[in-house]
């Protein structure tokens, strides 16, 4: 049964926008699950549309399947499958049956079959697309091709484009409201998904981690290496980089040492990684974007999940064994203060957009600099407001609480912001005695305040 479809306001708007014009052409890309094809389908559900999914496959056995599908669409028994000699002659014949919306879903497996593809496609946008009422949609999962075939200066395709959408995972809050659980087995469960539909879809409970990715047949347990052999042509080496990531080698030195690859070619394996969004680059928020103090972590939840913990008990699992389940607990837990400080780092955008905040930040992020550091420093440059908070995945009593609050007065005098107003948070599972905090107008907030958000700002 599918799932829910939640959020993507913005995308189907855009997506609205351009059927309202005479023509358009639009790549959509993304990583694999991200839910692409459920965006494109609830996009064309009310609309005149043909959407094709390319195989892995020569250029002829696609052309032949692409025709089938045109020719059962307009029943028409007079036409086979060898009346068209290109896809630029079905195409041709597209543009005679009126506003139409043409998807080619992955279509990286197109310009596989024949570089020539791409040229086709260019002939196809300029002089049939822009002469008709024809609106055709290029949708890839690899984001690698995507962006070097279809939208990079090189392509024949650059610069044709009436945008284009790259689809990133739901955030925390879309996501919990597809699950539909309580807000701490919510955060639990996104530790392991992110916020992609596909995975979210295959848990009701936390505890269906161990049939899927404890469980050498589960879903989970060979997502990575596939997402991972699917996207790069080195598998093997990035790999490598994610697992030191993954092990707390943040820094580029660092990484380095544990990979065993010289600075000088790791440079171009990050920046693909990053491009790919698998690797967040991380600067304080205060640093210039030059800076050297850098640290990285893995962007993508599902993959900090695999490398932290199913490479680390691949042997136990391949034995089907969960003999190391509670090691893995006490681990996970240690390992959702990192998340939390994401899902936190969201909720307070929320808060930003609903105007619940002492004033309107323009810039958040974390600070660090030799051993110290804020789990999220929140500014506004031009009236020089800062909001410093930080972020606990913990029970907190009161009295900790206000041990957290007076360490953070001292940190906000090496950040350097000495002549700003400065404004103090807590983010914690719960707090003892948060009212009466809140009364010396200090900003607590926990997972309780996170549900009432939830309601009163779904969006």
């Amino acid at each position: 049964m599918p799932i829910t479809f939640v959020d993507r306001k913005k995308e189907l708007g855009f997506l609205e926008r351009l059927w309202g014009m005479d023509n358009s052409f639009l790549p959509v890309y993304g990583r694999r699950r991200v839910g692409k094809t459920r965006l494109i389908k609830e996009f064309i559900a009310d609309k005149p549309a043909i959407y094709y999914l390319a195989r892995n496959s020569t250029y002829l056995d696609n052309l032949r399947g692409f025709s089938r599908l045109v020719l059962e669409r307009f029943s028409i028994p007079y036409l086979s499958e060898e009346s068209f000699s290109s896809f630029g002659d079905v195409f041709r014949y597209l543009a005679e049956r009126g506003k139409l919306v043409v998807v080619i879903d992955e279509f990286p497996y197109l310009i596989q079959s024949d570089k020539r593809v791409l040229s086709e496609f260019q002939y196809i946008v300029d002089e049939i697309v822009r002469a008709s009422s024809l609106h055709l949609l290029l949708v890839g999962s690899s984001v690698g091709m995507m962006e070097e075939h279809v939208l990079s200066q090189k392509s024949p395709l650059y610069g044709r484009r009436d945008g284009q959408i790259k689809l990133s995972p739901l955030g925390f809050f879309d996501s919990w409201r597809l699950l539909g659980v309580g807000v701490e087995e919510a955060v639990r469960i996104y530790g392991i998904t992110g916020g992609i539909p596909a995975y979210l879809e295959l848990f009701k409970k936390f505890d269906d981690v161990k049939r899927l990715a404890f469980d050498k047949r589960g879903f989970l347990y060979a997502e990575g290496d596939f997402l991972l052999s699917s996207e790069l042509r080195e598998p093997r080496v990035y790999k490598l980089i994610l697992k030191a990531i993954a092990e707390g080698k943040r820094r580029f030195n660092e990484i380095s040492a544990f990979t065993g690859i010289p600075r000088s070619n790791l440079f171009k394996y990050v920046e693909v990684l990053e491009r790919l969004g698998f690797l967040r680059r991380g600067i304080p928020v205060t640093a210039s974007p030059k800076t050297k103090n850098t640290l990285y972590s893995i962007a993508d939840n599902y993959l900090a999940f695999y490398f932290r913990f199913v490479e680390r008990y691949k042997d136990w699992i391949e034995l089907e064994s969960l003999e190391f389940w509670g090691e893995f607990m006490e681990e996970y837990n240690h390992y959702l203060g990192g998340v939390f400080e994401d899902v936190a780092n969201q909720f307070l955008i929320q808060l930003n957009k609903a105007g619940r905040l002492p004033f309107r930040f323009t810039k958040i992020g974390r600070w660090w600099r030799k051993g110290e550091e804020i789990d999220i420093l929140a500014l506004n440059e031009r009236e020089k407001k800062a909001l410093l908070v930080e972020v606990k995945w913990r029970e907190l009593s009161e009295r900790e609480a206000r041990g957290i609050l007076k360490d953070l007065e001292r940190k906000a005098e090496l950040v350097g912001l000495d002549e700003w107003e400065h404004h103090y948070g807590l983010v914690a599972k719960s707090v003892e005695g948060k009212e009466e905090l809140r009364e010396e107008s200090v900003l607590i907030w926990d997972l309780g305040d996170f549900e009432f958000i939830s309601k009163t700002h779904p969006d």
